[in-house]
């Protein structure tokens, strides 16, 4: 992932130090397994613990020699180690590094990215309870529907990123994972006992069965609930974007002190940070699906999913990184327009009341077709000649041969879509 999207900690994971670096500790772990069995001398493994280590350059070096990056690592370590090098990746083939390596990366992603979701949501539930009672005009189809609240509208997608946070829960628990059984995934050549030390060590769960590989329908699920993750915050981000319009302006992402919008219109405050957002998320989206692409391999594996993941993996992971914390910056910086949201309430001239109208008319005994009928007669007038919806209820014979002055007027008061507010609340945050 270029720098420009990309965090120091989920960054260094992905660097190829840090990878050989976990691979290193794979081979090590192997040694130490082995030297439990009396396969290997312990002296020998103290020896490699040691010594051990690598120089990327080298590697990198080596590599356009011999065309392969596992025996290319292997060489540049032997370089170090000397002639216990001998006892390094003993019965193992290259996956059984590169993808229990892969585990122990992925499982330290999912806990940065936990991380990440758990400062969403504190400043979620914060933006929740501050704005609880900030009544604004709840939209559908982008139309002025029924009155509502700011704080509902978060709790909404707190939610929401509770269920991702779950999900998340559960795809690290299968990215988890590793195996140490050889090239076909027999231990033809090793003794699981190899496995179940190494795992345990690296705190991962040996696969119940593999191939020369992890199976990759995990590696699809996990990419898979980034999507959903980067689909969610695109959701939120879309939804500032549509409330900062201009003729709505109910509320602005943050637009800091020297910022500038636009090269040619000193005016503009544009919602570009939520823009990105959007637009990053499309690219998450899309690798969910070049990792199900990746599932269906040849028999006991072919390579064509190493190319991939070389890409999408810490690609997926840097970007998810970079949308949860600067969406985070939206939210806790966001600025809200309360009076702003009263004033679109009222854009309609009460028509966002009509349902309580239907509903009260009903109750009076009329059949629900004639009384929609009534309702929707002075509300299309409302469109048509923009005059007030309760005026031309009043002065409408046959609603007031139904209804008196009052209960008309009580049809247009805010608490009937107020007074579950808390009911919801307790629903969503427990409190």
């Amino acid at each position: 992932m270029i720098e420009r999207y990309t965090r120091p900690e989920m960054g260094q994971l992905w660097t190829q130090e840090n990878k050989f670096k976990t691979w290193l500790e794979v081979e090590i772990l192997a040694c130490e397994a082995l030297a439990e069995l009396g396969k290997i001398p312990r002296e020998a493994v103290a020896r490699i613990q040691e010594r051990a280590r690598f120089d990327v350059k080298r590697i990198e070096e080596l590599e356009k020699e011999v065309r392969h990056d596992m025996i290319a690592f292997l060489t540049n370590v032997g370089e170090y180690v000397g002639e216990d090098a001998r006892y390094l990746h003993l019965g193992l083939t290259s996956s059984d590094v590169i993808d229990t390596a892969l585990g122990i990366q992925l499982k330290q992603a999912s806990e940065i990215l936990e991380r990440d979701v758990q400062g969403l949501l504190d400043v979620l539930k914060a933006q929740a309870f501050q704005h609880k009672y900030t009544v604004m005009i709840g939209r559908t189809h982008g139309v002025h529907a029924e009155p509502t609240t700011f704080g509902l509208k978060l709790a909404v997608w707190y939610a929401e990123m509770e269920r991702n946070r779950e999900r998340l829960r559960r795809a690290k628990e299968a990215i988890s994972c590793g195996k140490i059984s050889g090239a076909v995934g027999t231990f033809a050549h090793l003794d699981p006992f190899v496995e179940e030390y190494v795992c345990r060590k690296a705190g991962l769960t040996p696969a119940p069965a593999s191939t020369q590989i992890v199976q990759r329908d995990r590696h699809a699920e996990f990419v898979a609930t980034l999507a959903l993750m980067a689909s969610s915050l695109d959701k939120f981000a879309t939804e500032i974007r549509g409330l900062q319009k201009t003729e709505a302006r109910e509320v602005e992402e943050p637009f800091y002190q020297g910022q500038k919008g636009s090269s040619a219109m000193p005016h503009k405050r544009n919602p570009v940070s939520c823009e990105q957002i959007s637009g990053l998320a499309r690219i998450v989206r899309g690798y969910a699906l070049a990792a199900f692409e990746d599932i269906p391999l040849w028999h006991e594996r072919d390579i064509s999913h190493s190319s991939v993941e070389r890409i999408l993996l810490p690609d997926s992971t840097i970007l998810l990184n970079y949308l949860l914390n600067s969406f985070t910056r939206i939210l806790r910086d966001l600025a809200v327009y309360p009076e702003n949201m009263k004033k679109n309430l009222w854009l309609t001239r009460g028509l966002v009341f009509s349902e309580s109208l239907l509903l009260l008319l009903t109750g009076k005994g009329l059949p629900r077709e004639k009384a929609y009928k009534l309702v929707q007669r002075n509300a299309m007038q409302v469109w048509d000649r923009g005059v007030e919806f309760k005026k031309l209820l009043l002065e409408d014979p046959e609603i007031r041969t139904h209804l008196n002055q009052e209960e008309i007027e009580g049809c247009f008061k805010l608490e009937p879509h107020l007074k579950n507010v808390d009911f919801i609340f307790r629903r969503v945050f427990g409190e």
